[in-house]
């Protein structure tokens, strides 16, 4: 996400201006955190509730209720599916020309839809699993944006590299859909975990980069919900891939 760039202020290097910058710097990076840590709770709750709605009873076999007929076998299945990546797109392309309310409201409704579109976990895997693995992948993901945060290392390489391996996860990930075959599931996740974990550090840094004191309140906005989305998709990925590897099928 690219922004304009602003003359640096005077006064640039003096001990006065450093601390300023600190305290800002902390201040948007909290404002990023809070903003992922609610999408996710957004995402967990709207999940949770769907999945007991659809499902009439949980005794084997899943009997589903008409919302989750609706939900998981009818063409609704595919607007539900999608709908996050319009709105993806929408954020990545015209979040420079969105109001602050408009990118809130947008960013909490793809944090919703990301929750109907994750319920279904809970038909695949038991709820012990699923919140054994989220705290694993809470705990690995705040170690990693740790160290995203406070290394002096550049990690614009691997960053370029664990993209170029997104795209190639994304294409073997469509090609298994028709192949089906559970050994290229399997290699599928492992590369996944290893590829959002990169990126989990390689986002945050990123993120930290973009900050500059001299922006507007506005534009400061735009770009903690735009790292927020990042950082969000980058636990939710870690977290499937982990799900998928150590998760308890029922």
């Amino acid at each position: 996400m690219a922004f304009p760039e602003r003359n640096i202020p005077s006064g640039y290097g003096s001990r006065a201006y450093s601390a300023e910058i600190d305290q800002g710097l902390r201040s948007y990076m909290l404002s990023v955190y809070n903003y992922m840590a609610i999408g996710l709770a957004v995402t967990g709750g709207v999940a949770a509730l769907a999945a007991n709605a659809a499902v009439a009873s949980w005794d084997k076999p899943i009997t589903l209720t008409s919302f989750g007929a609706a939900l998981y076998t009818s063409p609704l299945q595919w607007l539900v599916m999608l709908a996050p990546i319009g709105l993806v797109l929408v954020f990545s392309f015209g979040i420079q020309r969105l109001s602050m309310p408009v990118a809130q409201g947008l960013f909490w409704a793809f944090a919703a839809l990301m929750g109907l579109s994750l319920s279904s976990i809970f038909l695949v895997y038991t709820q012990q699993s699923i919140t054994q693995v989220f705290f694993i992948s809470a705990a690995t993901f705040a170690g990693l944006s740790l160290y995203g945060y406070t290394t002096k290392r550049s990690l614009s390489a691997m960053g370029s590299f664990l993209i170029m391996g997104l795209f190639g996860l994304i294409i073997a990930s469509l090609v298994n859909i028709f192949m089906q075959s559970s050994a290229m599931e399997f290699a599928i996740s492992i590369i996944g975990v290893g590829i959002f974990a990169g990126l989990t550090a390689y986002d945050t840094q990123t993120i930290k980069e973009m900050y500059f004191e001299g922006d507007d309140r506005t534009t400061m906005g735009r770009k903690a919900i735009m790292g927020a989305l990042n950082l969000y998709m980058d636990f939710i990925n870690l977290f499937i891939m982990l799900l998928r590897l150590m998760g308890d099928r029922r």
